[in-house]
């Protein structure tokens, strides 16, 4: 059986890709020491990373699975805070590509290997609708995009990259609410949504906000 949790054995697609787009695509040896250098983020279920060129998703199926390591290391005996962390653990996670199918693959590469983890762990108390959860999340979280313009495909009508933003509330209570990613970047914002400052020096300016929600529900939500 394939491990979900392997990177691709190749570089390039094609060579044609390299030159429209410059991908290549980093070795898992390279993945591995480069995240080893910030281990400690990448071990924290919480803590959000941001790839602006993900790819397939080398990166961050690499910090996706140590946070679920984590996840495992400590709620393993406890079924509902097991499923509780793994959703919230992939929420931290975020990446835009420019090409759609490496967002195709990212998202479900991402999904394998948190399905994987998550149907290990709980065995015939995994849900269907945590399984929904997750797969909405990633829709969501990773996202078809230029990360240099800041806007989705589609010349001059393209539309800015919106990313969700998932905080946890009251144990099993998701709170989404959805920011523009150009404003995130602003030098006055520091891209507030993807920093462990406590006390952010503006309040943040949502493009949407929604009730809140059961993390078992939010696929009900859109």
């Amino acid at each position: 059986m394939t491990d979900p949790n392997a990177l691709p054995n190749r570089h390039i697609k094609s060579r044609q890709r390299i030159a429209d787009h410059g991908e290549v695509f980093t070795a898992q040896r390279e993945v591995r020491a480069m995240i080893e250098l910030v281990n400690d983020e990448a071990a924290r279920i919480d803590s959000r990373f941001l790839e602006p060129a993900c790819g397939t998703g080398n990166f961050l199926a690499e910090i996706l699975s140590r946070k679920l390591r984590v996840v495992y290391e400590r709620y393993r005996s406890s079924p509902l805070e097991y499923e509780r962390y793994a959703i919230l653990a992939l929420t931290s996670i975020y990446g835009i590509d420019i090409l759609p199918d490496n967002v195709d693959e990212c998202r479900q590469r991402l999904y394998s290997i948190w399905d994987a983890a998550y149907s290990t762990a709980l065995g015939t108390k995994a849900k269907d609708e945590a399984r929904a959860s997750a797969r909405f999340i990633l829709s969501k979280n990773i996202l078809w995009g230029d990360a240099l313009s800041l806007r989705m495909p589609g010349g001059n009508d393209a539309s800015p990259i919106v990313f969700s933003e998932w905080s946890a509330v009251n144990g099993s209570l998701l709170k989404r609410r959805d920011f523009e990613l150009a404003y995130l970047l602003e030098p006055v914002r520091q891209l507030a949504m993807f920093s462990d400052e406590n006390q952010p020096a503006h309040i943040a300016e949502p493009v949407r906000e929604y009730p809140l929600v059961h993390y078992l529900n939010i696929a009900q939500q859109e």
